[in-house]
């Protein structure tokens, strides 16, 4: 009896270690290789900016300043937040009251680039509170706060709703009706994607296991893909604990993507331009170094003459002179 228990206890040792090895040593190997030279920036990066730019507290002496940071870069959008929405999908007008200002100082200082509105709002998936994309009405109300958003002069709308489970069909059907919309107007319809399962059906067993999902599938991210002109994978936020790790994983990331994205929708991988420690983001993994290079291996590996592709920094308030010098040395 005690040799079979001692047994129990060594394959549940085994079932709960060997697998999380086998997967780190994985992302290790992912993450070593060449580097191909032309696996660089297509000018075609974003970066999400945050509040203050549209509601009264950015000036002109930010924007010259912000203008001298980017230029030479590869960036062509910027999010800038200008939400968020009501849980009923509304918007209210208050919320954005410099937008034009912004909006017209970066077509005059920084031709050439775009700027696009970051909504979002906390989806009821996990509790009562939050947006309901399941009621007809919420919907047909975040339309109306696209029409009213894009009114004011911005280029595109960029979309962030969280929690989104995968395989969400009235996500799905927001997006078709967020399209017919933008195609008129040839305004951008951009999103911001979760991360990519790194095992088939990972999200549905994380699902079961802790009451949330952080992946998509590789097939209903495809589904989100075909009906946007942007997708940006927030590829921070891993739990990943070494660096190694986490670069290993973005280049996952990048190929899984890839391989599902269509050429004719821009690709755009996540930058961590933040720094914080929790049990999601451990800053001394999560480094731009590591996610720039496990970019470029995923890309040079998969889709190396891929045009539309660039990676999105998120988010300027938070981000260091170190971040941008990596982005720069790494990317450029």
């Amino acid at each position: 009896m005690w040799r079979r228990g001692r047994w129990w206890v060594l394959g549940l040792a085994l079932l709960l270690v060997v697998p999380p090895l086998f997967g780190a040593l994985a992302l290790r190997v992912s993450y070593a290789g060449d580097l191909r030279d032309d696996a660089r920036t297509r000018s075609k990066d974003a970066v999400w900016l945050g509040h203050a730019w549209v509601d009264g507290r950015k000036k002109d002496a930010d924007l010259t300043a912000f203008a001298a940071r980017i230029k030479g870069t590869g960036i062509r959008d910027l999010y800038v937040h200008a939400g968020p929405l009501e849980h009923d999908g509304t918007l209210p007008a208050a919320q954005y009251p410099r937008a034009k200002w912004f909006i017209d100082a970066v077509h005059r200082e920084m031709p050439g680039i775009r700027v696009q509105a970051w909504l979002g709002d906390v989806l009821a998936t996990e509790g009562p509170d939050g947006l309901h994309l399941e009621k007809a009405e919420s919907r047909a109300a975040v339309v109306t706060s696209a029409r009213q958003i894009l009114d004011t002069g911005f280029d595109g709308v960029h979309f962030d709703l969280e929690p989104l489970l995968s395989d969400d069909t009235d996500y799905l059907s927001l997006l078709d009706d967020l399209g017919k919309l933008t195609r008129p107007r040839k305004a951008q319809l951009s999103i911001a994607a979760h991360q990519i399962d790194p095992l088939p059906g990972l999200h549905t067993v994380n699902g079961a296991l802790s009451g949330s999902e952080k992946w998509w599938s590789q097939e209903f991210f495809g589904q989100v893909a075909r009906r946007v002109d942007q997708i940006a994978v927030m590829s921070y936020d891993t739990w990943m604990p070494l660096e190694s790790l986490y670069g290993g994983y973005v280049a996952q990331q990048t190929s899984l993507a890839l391989e599902v994205t269509p050429e004719t929708t821009d690709l755009l991988m996540g930058l961590p331009f933040f720094h914080e420690d929790d049990l999601g983001h451990h800053e001394n993994a999560e480094t731009v170094e590591a996610a720039v290079r496990g970019v470029r291996l995923g890309l040079g590996r998969t889709d190396p003459s891929r045009e539309r592709f660039g990676v999105a920094l998120y988010v300027d308030f938070a981000a260091e002179e170190g971040d941008w010098a990596a982005y720069r040395a790494g990317w450029h």
